[in-house]
This record gives C-alpha cells, sequence and structure tokens, in this order.
C-alpha cells in the first residue's frame, strides 16, 4: 500500500513541478539567449525587483515554492521503513523507474529540479537499504539453533530464502538491480557462514547431516529461482551438501562393519609402513587367527539387522521435508559395497591360499538393502 501511495504522489509531482518551472522560465524570459537576459536582468534590478531572474536561480524559486517537499517525501520514507522491514526495496524500485521515467519523458532543463529531489530521496533510499541488508546478514550469521529443534532446515536458511523470494518479486520489472544482486551476494555469504558454523555447534545430531540438508535445500532453491547472480553460490551449494553427504555416509557406514573397518585400516597402516602383503598375517594383531575372530562377529543375518538398526536412525533424524532419505540409503548401499570390495581384495592380497571368506557376499548386501528399502 505505501508502495502505491509514494507511486502516485511521484506520478502527481511530476507534471506539476515540471509546469511550474517551465512557468517560471517563460515569465521570467528565461529562455532568451545569455545577451537578452543580461539587459533584462539590468532594467528589472533598476527597478528595484527582488526576484532573482538568473536561469541558475530558477531551481532555487522552485525550491522556495515547493519548500515542503523534500521535508514531506522523508518522513514519508521513514513511515515506509517503519511499516515493513522490506518497504526500502520497494521505495528503492520506485524512485529508480520514476527517474528513469523522468528522463525519458522529459529535457534534462524542464526536469532538473524534481530530479534533484529525487535523487536526494534515493540516496536516503539506498542508505536504508544497505542498512537493511547490514541487518540482516547479522542475524543471519548470528542466528543460534534452537535448543528444542529437531534442526532440519535452519532459520537462517530460510530467512535467507524469505528475502530473496521477496525481492525478487518486487525487482522483477524494476530497470536496474545492481544493488540487489550485490545484496543477493552478501546475503548469500552470511547463510554459507552461518551453516559452516555448525561444524563447532554442539548439536545432539549429526552435524553432517544437518549440513548436507541445508546445502542441499539452498542448492534446490536458487536452481529454482535461476539468479544470474548466484550461479556461483548454486555450484559451491551443491559441492559443499555432496561432501557433507560423503562425510555422513562414511561416518555412519563405519558402524555396521566397525571392527572389520578398524581391522584393515590396521593391515593398510601396516602396508604404508613398507611391510609386504604376503609378510602382514605374521603379524600378532593382523594374523589369520585374528582376522578369523573378526569376521565371526559378522554374519549375515547380524550385518542385516545392524543395517536395519542403522536405517531406523537415519529416518529418524533426516527431516522430511527435504526428501533425502533415499538418496543417503543409496550412497550408503554404494559406501558398503565399495569397503566390502575393499576387504575382499585385502584378504586375497595379504592371506592368500587362507580360505578365508567372509560370511555374506555383494548379493546378500544388495538384497539386504533392497529388503529394507521396500518393507519402509
Amino acid at each position: 500500500v505505501s508502495n502505491q501511495i509514494l507511486e502516485q504522489v511521484l506520478r502527481e509531482l511530476q507534471p506539476l513541478c515540471t509546469a511550474e518551472q517551465l512557468f517560471i522560465e517563460k515569465f521570467f524570459q528565461l529562455s532568451q539567449n545569455p545577451a537578452e537576459l543580461q539587459v533584462l536582468e539590468v532594467s528589472v534590478r533598476l527597478m528595484s525587483s527582488p526576484v532573482p531572474l538568473a536561469k541558475e536561480h530558477t531551481a532555487q524559486l522552485l525550491s522556495e515554492i515547493f519548500s515542503s517537499l523534500d521535508p514531506e517525501l522523508r518522513g514519508f520514507l521513514d513511515v515506509c521503513n517503519k511499516v515493513h522491514p522490506f518497504s526500502c526495496l520497494q521505495v528503492l524500485v520506485t524512485l529508480n523507474d520514476s527517474i528513469f521515467e523522468i528522463w525519458g519523458k522529459t529535457s534534462a532543463l524542464s526536469s532538473s529540479f524534481l530530479n534533484t529531489v529525487l535523487g536526494n530521496m534515493l540516496l536516503l533510499a539506498k542508505s536504508s537499504f544497505n542498512k537493511c541488508i547490514a541487518t540482516l546478514c547479522k542475524e543471519i550469521e548470528e542466528a543460534k539453533v534452537p535448543s528444542k529443534m529437531k534442526v532440519g532446515i535452519l532459520p537462517s536458511v530460510s530467512r535467507f530464502e524469505e528475502f530473496v523470494s521477496f525481492s525478487e518479486a518486487v525487482f522483477r520489472t524494476a530497470q536496474r538491480r545492481g544493488e540487489l544482486d550485490k545484496a543477493h551476494l552478501r546475503l548469500a555469504d552470511s547463510v554459507f557462514s552461518s551453516i559452516n558454523s555448525l561444524s563447532s555447534a554442539n548439536l545432539k545430531v549429526n552435524t553432517d547431516m544437518v549440513m548436507m540438508e541445508n546445502f542441499h535445500h539452498i542448492h534446490c532453491f536458487l536452481c529454482q529461482k535461476k539468479i544470474q547472480c548466484l550461479e556461483s553460490k548454486k555450484r559451491e551449494a551443491k559441492q559443499r551438501y555432496s561432501e557433507h553427504l560423503d562425510k555422513y555416509v562414511i561416518r555412519y557406514l563405519g558402524q555396521p562393519l566397525e571392527k572389520l573397518n578398524h581391522f584393515f585400516e590396521g593391515v593398510k597402516a601396516r602396508i604404508a609402513q613398507g611391510v609386504k602383503e604376503e609378510e602382514i598375517s605374521f603379524q600378532l594383531a593382523y594374523s589369520k587367527q585374528e582376522l578369523r575372530k573378526v569376521i565371526e562377529r559378522y554374519p549375515g543375518k547380524e550385518v542385516k539387522r545392524a543395517l536395519e538398526t542403522l536405517y531406523r536412525k537415519i529416518h529418524k533424524y533426516l527431516s522430511p521435508e527435504e526428501n533425502l532419505l533415499l538418496m543417503v540409503w543409496h550412497a550408503m548401499e554404494q559406501e558398503l559395497l565399495r569397503q566390502y570390495q575393499e576387504f575382499q581384495d585385502l584378504i586375497q592380497r595379504c592371506y592368500a591360499g587362507s580360505g578365508i571368506t567372509m560370511d555374506f557376499t555383494t548379493a546378500d548386501l544388495l538384497s539386504y538393502f533392497n529388503s529394507i528399502t521396500l518393507s519402509n
């Protein structure tokens, strides 16, 4: 509503100010050539005329006639800022468009006074806009995760998306959007910083999971909005959610085969230290007997049970609005298959001829994952 009022005020001001300026120029013959103006000015001064006749005094006359215009407009902008925190965006667009419209319809001379007034208002609007963005950036960066919140999409991310959606609607038909593009980039940096700060937060759920979901959410949002200046941020968000997906998967996949992971990490460490592969089994901690003990702890049915427990845990903590459960579960399947193949290769290289095998196969693992997916 305030934006519509401002548009109406500016529409009515333009012909009024232009007409008044043209009247002054015509009445005092300010459109004559300089020589004629000088003669006229001297003649009138001899008659003790207090009226300034020089062309440069036109603006002064108009300022006196419209003396209340500047303070009234300033007061109106103050009211707009109090009505809605983002009203400065609408004011900025309206003033920008009005100035362009004046330039397009009238000459520089006839619009000079109003341009000056609106130019001053535009500077105020830009100042309010910059303060609004600075406040919002600080709000986003300092936003805390509510202690009782099940995390999911962070308030700072929602706030960022709220502003972007609102501002894009306001600037949809704007002739200039340079200030908005700069603001978008500043806010994107702030929201990325806010998500990154979670790495040091004392969350009750997995941090990588929360960061993965929020970067995924931003990536999807920016794909939908298609904002040119945020293309690099869209790519960065995709990269970040992929990174945290990998971290999340690897951390949680260490649990179903935890002892096997630890055992073969030790084997790889010995090889890296220079122990020959065929001599690994002679290391006390990595003998054939120790390997059999570890493998016995993971019969197929226990592995499936562990995966079922893991699925329920992931289902419990992933936020339903992001719908990432199947993607995470598939990534876990691929990672576990990769780990299994790595274990098989190490057994063949370091324990050749021992006849040692795991209790489950690749086909069994695929069957476990498929069964769990279908039953849920």
